[in-house]
């Protein structure tokens, strides 16, 4: 090898990919937006939604509602809930999204409940549906809040005291760190961005760099050129991984930068709210990402980058034109997203066995340095594998481009 050579023909493609659109689209734009997006758009989107379904208030029906004359002035006298006719198909029009919840009695209800007979409500929703399970909750709290009335009414007509009702106190409190928590929640879908992000970033160039010069017809002289085809080789796979790098580097950072602004912001409104209504302690509590972390993912998907642009550098000269290419390289993401996925399931758990399967591997152990966990025996192996792999599909791709069938298909 001349790396001399090599160094020229990289700078060449280089330069050529920093004028191609798409490639600047695909490596630089989309990574630095995806997060921002996903983050604020889908939050911002969700929340107006959710506070919409909240405002517009709950469309109820109660069926056996001649039994229960108490609870309905009582759900009538709630600003959340509006009261409908009671009709024959109400399980339908759950259904069919006309109703957002029902709720069952038995004929003598009220009658069960004054002569202490336990009596049996049924909340009927829309698993799913985001207005019904809305409405589902604020129902069950109602008629929690109805029944604790009752009970509190009763005690009272004894002369016993409200403690009653409350035996004890039970309480909720955290007591992992914020990076552990962190890790927990989004550890697994942030690198599940990268490797999708990764790969996406390698695609283009890679198929521009074979396919791509094929169609255009300068394959033939550039392998004419007074060099070795191992330094063109070299050459191109070092432009393509430079795209799948950069790609990484420009998510990693857009997702430092939305991490941060985001944080402040959710530390202000949990700081507002703790002094608004003196919440305990834990109030404000914001889970975090551990940066040693973050710099062991990037370590961790460098060799993985060099996978992925051996392997659509590979895939894609077998392609006779750029669209013949894009039908190749275009479904192995989804070979891509199936592990990855896999790793965000709950009870997928780094071992021996899991840390040789390539993607996956990554997905998992990426999850726990993000949480502060450091396997080291299973990071090295995770690491070591994964060069392994880059290193055969590596030397794939130079056999490939040694092969003049290959190279020059008709």
């Amino acid at each position: 090898m001349n790396w001399q050579a090599i160094l020229i023909v990289y700078l060449k493609e280089l330069k050529d990919q920093l004028r191609d659109r798409r490639t600047i689209i695909s490596t630089i734009v989309l990574p630095t937006v995806i997060m921002p997006v996903m983050m604020f758009g889908f939050g911002v989107v969700m929340t107006k939604i959710i506070k919409k379904a909240q405002d517009e208030g709950t469309n109820v029906m109660i069926v056996g509602s001649a039994g229960a004359p108490e609870l309905i002035k009582a759900l009538k006298a709630d600003p959340k809930f509006r009261v409908v006719a009671e009709t024959g198909d109400y399980q339908q029009r759950i259904a069919d999204k006309k109703l957002r919840v029902a709720l069952e009695l038995p004929a003598d209800f009220e009658a069960q409940v004054r002569v202490g007979q336990p009596a049996t409500a049924a909340v009927l929703y829309y698993e799913g549906e985001i207005k019904s399970g809305i409405g589902a909750r604020e129902l069950e709290g109602f008629m929690q809040k109805y029944r604790t009335a009752l009970v509190e009414g009763r005690l009272k007509e004894r002369g016993l005291p409200l403690e009653l009702t409350k035996p004890f106190e039970l309480k909720r409190r955290n007591v992992a760190p914020p990076e552990k928590v962190g890790g927990a929640t989004i550890g697994g879908f942030i690198p599940y961005i990268i490797i999708i992000l990764c790969f996406s970033g390698a695609m283009y160039p890679a198929m521009d760099l074979t396919a791509g010069e094929k169609e255009r017809g300068t394959m033939e002289t550039l392998m004419c050129s007074p060099t070795s085809r191992i330094n063109i080789v070299f050459g191109k796979f070092l432009t393509v991984l430079t795209a799948s790098v950069a790609t990484m580097v420009f998510a990693m950072i857009s997702m430092a930068g939305t991490a941060l602004i985001g944080g402040s912001l959710f530390a202000g409104k949990a700081a507002a709210m703790q002094s608004a209504a003196a919440k305990s302690a834990s109030a404000g509590f914001m889970p975090t990402i551990d940066p040693a972390g973050m710099l062991g993912v990037f370590a961790l998907v460098a060799p993985v980058a060099v996978f992925f642009a051996a392997l659509l550098l590979t895939v894609s000269l077998f392609a006779k034109s750029y669209k013949e290419a894009q039908s190749y390289a275009g479904p192995l993401i989804i070979v891509v997203i199936i592990p990855a996925v896999f790793g965000l399931l709950p009870g997928i758990e780094l071992s021996a066995k899991t840390a040789l399967i390539p993607i996956l591997n990554l997905s998992l152990v990426c999850k726990e340095m993000l949480s502060g966990t450091w396997n080291w025996p299973f990071i090295g192996l995770i690491f070591g594998s994964s060069c392994l792999y880059a290193a055969i599909g590596l030397a794939v791709c130079v056999k490939m481009f040694n092969r003049e069938d290959v190279m020059f298909r008709a």
